[in-house]
């Protein structure tokens, strides 16, 4: 298996990570750990975290954690947290705002972007999955994947490898950032905690873990 490294553009910093979720725990549970370790690496010099949908309770947790995630960074990361106020379940009827959301953030000029995967079961991933690819047509796009009762896990071609302490450290921040979420049935250690390991497993991965990704399109 073939092993690439991320690197920022010729003359940059560090990358630019555009983080898209549809809800307030998403972005931490599909990408969570391969931010905390591009952080950890010193190879982001600036991220957008944006959240679709929230209610007020959700909007607060969805701040606290992205700050947390984003605490590992070092002095100087350039951070701008987004917790928007759509509608849960219901993106696809407000589709004309949410693409006026989006055109706002090409101003970022993103080197990377962690969207929702296209074939996500959920109405809302699916339409940010889609309108990423309608507002950035030639970035580099990692589509991640969150597991749920719908059965939806496909078979990602892309991973990274996360060192078991960036695993616990991403686990230990998404059970302490999300109190409104601990009384569902899947909202545990054990499901965060298991699809890194069967992704591990596929990747082959020294150290066990891995978050995967679906990708479209990778100029190398």
């Amino acid at each position: 298996m073939l092993k690439l490294r991320l690197a920022a553009p010729a003359g940059a910093a560090g990358l630019r990570v555009l983080c898209l979720g549809a809800h307030a725990d998403d972005i931490e549970i599909g990408a969570g750990g391969t931010l905390l370790r591009l952080l950890a690496e010193q190879q982001v010099a600036a991220v957008a975290w944006v959240v679709f949908s929230s209610t007020a309770e959700r909007a607060r947790e969805a701040h606290a954690s992205a700050e947390a995630f984003l605490a590992a960074a070092p002095a100087g990361l350039t951070r701008d947290i987004r917790i928007l106020a759509f509608t849960d379940g219901l993106l696809p009827q407000l589709v004309p705002d949410i693409k006026a959301a989006f055109e706002q953030l090409k101003a970022f000029t993103p080197d990377l972007i962690l969207t929702h995967y296209r074939h996500d079961l959920h109405q809302d991933h699916r339409l940010l999955s889609e309108l990423t690819w309608n507002t950035f047509r030639s970035h580099l796009v990692l589509e991640y994947e969150i597991p749920k009762y719908d059965g939806d896990l496909g078979n990602p071609g892309c991973f990274v490898e996360l060192p078991a302490a960036v695993l616990d450290r991403k686990v230990e921040l998404l059970l302490t950032h999300f109190p409104s979420q601990a009384g569902k049935h899947w909202f545990d250690a054990e499901t965060f905690r298991a699809l890194p390991r069967l992704r591990g497993l596929q990747a082959a991965c020294p150290g066990r873990y891995a978050e995967a990704f679906y990708t479209r399109k990778v100029l190398l």
